[in-house]
């Protein structure tokens, strides 16, 4: 989401009584996120920038702008969070007496529906090759990323599996850059292509799994559009 605050500029030293001070609304702002924090779930996150606060100390900024990313488990749990983030948006905005424009982006990020059957079968090809799999807990009490892939779940049934590198860093570090293009991660990125590959042909070749796992998107898709249009 992208926050403008347009205010009045005015002399900060001669005339700051004849300023709207757009700058106060977008500290407010983020200063309200921050005391919103205490009221999120875990797995709830709110990040964002001050990407224009101004142009000089001396000039009451007539024009800031922020950009924040949220994230929530689910299409539910975001609708929430950001009508939450909205209301933050605009009290700062009634507070300081500037106008105050949001505006969500392009494409929204949709969580990854789970497929139950194909993630036993990738699991099964994994563990042929000698790939080891953490535990569920693991896996739903873990950070994450966002991925367009998420989308891609609610139209046809799709896996996300993540794999280890040979390396422990945290990823979007400029350790991880290095091990991911190392030729040690190889040996790991064939091995879970191939694991993938397997699965594919065992969907192909399995009209049984295929059928499972059309029915487990089915069921997954129906208790999903259950929560986020509850009152059909």
């Amino acid at each position: 989401v992208t926050v403008k605050y347009y205010g009045k500029a005015s002399h900060a030293a001669a005339y700051p009584w004849e300023g709207v001070n757009a700058l106060d609304a977008a500290v407010l702002a983020y200063n309200n996120l921050s005391v919103l924090r205490q009221q999120m779930k875990p797995t709830w996150r709110v990040h964002g920038v001050i990407k224009n606060g101004g142009v000089k100390p001396n000039i009451i900024p007539s024009y800031t702008e922020l950009e924040f990313y949220l994230r929530a488990p689910s299409m539910r749990d975001l609708s929430v969070l950001t009508e939450k983030v909205e209301n933050c948006f605009k009290a700062a905005a009634l507070a300081t007496g500037c106008r105050v424009e949001i505006k969500g982006g392009e494409n929204d990020y949709y969580n990854v529906l789970p497929n139950k059957s194909l993630e036993k079968a990738y699991k099964e090809n994994g563990k042929k090759l000698g790939i080891e799999f953490i535990s569920e807990d693991s896996i739903l009490n873990g950070l994450s990323g966002s991925t367009d892939f998420g989308n891609v779940t609610f139209v046809v049934p799709g896996i996300h599996p993540y794999f280890y590198i040979g390396s422990d860093a945290l990823n979007h570090t400029e350790q991880y850059t290095e091990a991911a293009g190392s030729q040690n991660a190889q040996f790991y990125a064939l091995r879970t292509a191939k694991a993938l590959a397997m699965t594919a042909l065992d969907v192909i070749f399995k009209p049984d799994l295929l059928e499972q796992v059309r029915e487990d998107f089915r069921q997954v898709k129906l208790k999903e559009e259950g929560q986020l249009n509850p009152a059909e």
